[in-house]
């Protein structure tokens, strides 16, 4: 079983309790948007981190991570893009990868807006986690954990980061 602490469109915001919420995690995922490579080396450093660089990010994350991050974990095939859409309105580019052959799970960011789904027509779960930063439209920013298990999804926690 892997602990997974997501969040996305951090926009090169720092908060401690991104550590507190996400210690008993495996590790820390990242879908875009992270505005500093101070925000991602900090989060680097403190576990096992896996992400996609987002619209905003610089050469020096760009340079770092992939635009599309495609792997298998714990018997999950998980897909993460930023800018990804969500079910019935998928990004193009994401829509052919799913017409091919769909993950288990499909992460996103960009829109800010906390989503949980499950999408039927390609038997997956897709998390947006909304945003964990300042910069943006949203009132609430949130950080999600849940795990990971012979394939399965189980536990999953949204978390509010008020101010």
């Amino acid at each position: 079983m892997k602990r997974i602490g997501l969040l996305s469109d951090t926009h090169g915001y720092w908060d401690e309790r991104y550590l507190k919420y996400f210690e008993e995690c495996d590790e820390i995922w990242h879908a875009g948007d992270i505005g500093s490579k101070e925000v991602m080396d900090r989060l680097m450093a403190f576990k096992p981190f896996r992400g996609v660089y987002g619209n905003i990010d610089g050469q020096d994350i760009r340079k770092i991570l992939p635009e599309i991050n495609r792997f298998m974990l714990e018997g999950a095939d998980i897909l993460i893009k930023h800018i990804g859409g969500y079910p019935g309105k998928y990004d193009s580019q994401i829509k052919k990868i799913l017409n091919i052959s769909a993950p288990t799970l499909f992460i996103s960011g960009h829109s800010h807006i906390l989503k949980v789904k499950y999408d039927k027509e390609y038997g997956m779960l897709h998390i947006n986690p909304g945003a964990a930063g300042k910069y943006g439209f949203h009132t609430v920013r949130t950080i999600v954990r849940f795990s990971i298990e012979q394939g399965n999804f189980s536990d999953l926690e949204v978390i509010e980061l008020k101010d």
